[in-house]
């Protein structure tokens, strides 16, 4: 099935390029693949390369790159992630991130508590926009 029909509510509600990106990326990965989960990862291990989630969609990323040891890997494989998280982003970052997200006791949480907070915020903005 062509990636636009395929397209995830987090991709639909996201600039062009990166629907483009994961469409793209998608498509080509059923190619290869076949349809179905595999191809589904590729399609997020190419837009988490240039974008990362932030609340219920995505923005491009300043610097591109793998967002966690998972997607540097480089093999779009089941096993854990940030969750379209930039987790190599700068703590500076990620601070920023969360308080755009409004996180409560950002200013006391760690790199990887920073990290934890805002997948768990995104996935909250996610549920709550798909309402």
């Amino acid at each position: 099935m062509p990636g636009r029909q395929e397209l995830p509510s987090t991709v639909a509600r996201s600039s062009e390029k990166a629907q483009r990106t994961w469409i793209k990326a998608h498509d080509s990965a059923v190619e290869s693949y076949g349809e179905g989960e595999r191809a589904h990862r590729t399609a997020f291990s190419a837009l988490k390369h240039g974008f990362e989630k932030v609340g219920d969609h995505w923005e491009a990323k300043e610097e591109k790159g793998p967002s966690d040891p998972q997607a540097e890997r480089g093999t779009p494989a089941a096993g854990e992630t940030a969750g379209g998280v930039d987790a190599n982003a700068s703590k500076e970052h990620l601070y920023d991130i969360a308080t755009r997200l409004e996180i409560e006791g950002r200013s006391r949480m760690t790199k990887d508590e920073l990290v934890d907070a805002i997948q768990k915020a995104n996935d909250r903005e996610t549920a709550r926009a798909r309402s």
